[in-house]
């Protein structure tokens, strides 16, 4: 069986998701989250929600250590906070917050849904101090003409921390291409592997939720590698039966297989050696899109997406989107539009 597998280089027209040691590309920003935010010293999970009155709290400036503030010597947890009101030049743009370098590790959550996280918190702990941190903003969360709340979760081990340095802000992302149906978010995840994984009705509720797209290093899996799996359940109600789809995954450290409703629709690298396979292979810098047949997508009931995945080394997982569904006419399109544009 041959797959579609659509891996143009058009990186960096796809582009999203947190990287290392770089800044972002100069998009234009449309909310500026530089100045003061609300600080506080601590770790309670109900600080992420959108109605907490952190009324009491500190008030620092973003960037900036927090030692250098009236903090000196403070290693722990300690969350920002930060409010504003969404306009109508937010609506309809493909969206990104940078918050740019923190010191160590943090998680982030914008109207009390976590959005990313960079880093492994302890008892797993992980700094990821050189990351520039870019989290895709899904405009379906933010309030356009209302209140909107960011919240974010740091840890710092030693030496300063906090928010350090960058350019904190919305920004819109006029090269990412958002699908038809979004499916960035939450997955469930499992290490090891099982041909069972791919049918639709195995029970994986023992399995972790994961953010996609992050490094699965990010959350609770250090020193991963090896096989794994993602899960995750979706429902698709477009009555255009003719429309040609395509899946998008964004790019996967290191191979992929991709099941839709136990049916394999595209793989990426090789399975039967992997380890010899990943020395001779570039797969995990690809953008994953791959064809999805006809009439196997399904509109009366929920569709179930199996990714099989394979580590060699180093970080590992689906790290970086977009991450969905797409009518290949647009999909075209954008990207005629996109190589015009670059000549």
């Amino acid at each position: 069986m041959r797959f579609l597998l659509l891996a143009v280089s058009v990186a960096v027209f796809l582009f999203a998701g947190c990287e290392e040691g770089i800044a972002p590309s100069k998009n234009e920003k449309l909310v500026d989250l530089t100045g003061g935010w609300r600080f506080q010293i601590g770790d309670d999970s109900t600080w992420a929600a959108v109605d907490y009155n952190d009324s009491s709290w500190d008030v620092i400036q973003v960037p900036s250590s927090w030692e250098n503030q009236g903090f000196h010597g403070f290693n722990g947890y300690a969350w920002y906070r930060i409010s504003f009101i969404g306009g109508t030049d937010l609506a309809g743009k493909n969206l990104s917050l940078h918050l740019g370098y923190i010191d160590d590790v943090d998680e982030v959550w914008f109207n009390g849904v976590k959005i990313g996280t960079s880093g492994n918190f302890p008892p797993d702990y992980t700094t990821a101090y050189n990351a520039y941190r870019i989290y895709y903003l899904p405009s379906s969360l933010v309030n356009m003409n209302a209140k909107n709340v960011i919240a974010v979760r740091v840890y710092d081990a030693q030496l300063e921390g906090g928010i350090m340095s960058g350019d904190p802000g919305i920004f819109e992302n006029e090269t990412y291409i958002t699908p038809d149906i979004n499916l960035e978010g939450n997955w469930k995840f499992t290490q090891g592997d099982s041909a069972f994984y791919r049918n639709d009705e195995i029970n994986d509720s023992a399995w972790k939720e994961v953010i996609v797209p992050s490094y699965l290093e990010n959350q609770g899996f250090s020193g991963y590698e090896g096989f794994g799996w993602y899960r995750m359940k979706f429902d698709y109600k477009d009555k255009d039966k003719k429309a040609r789809l395509l899946l998008l995954l964004g790019k996967i450290d290191d191979f992929d297989e991709v099941y839709l409703n136990g049916r394999i629709i595209g793989r990426t690298g090789n399975f039967k050696d992997p380890q010899v396979g990943y020395t001779q292979s570039r797969e995990g810098m690809q953008n994953r899109v791959y064809q999805i047949p006809a009439g196997l997508i399904r509109t009366d009931r929920p569709n179930i997406l199996a990714v099989r995945i394979f580590d060699a080394f180093q970080q590992g997982g689906i790290y970086s989107g977009p991450i969905g569904i797409i009518k290949k006419d647009r999909y075209d399109a954008f990207i005629r539009k996109a190589y015009n544009k670059d000549e």
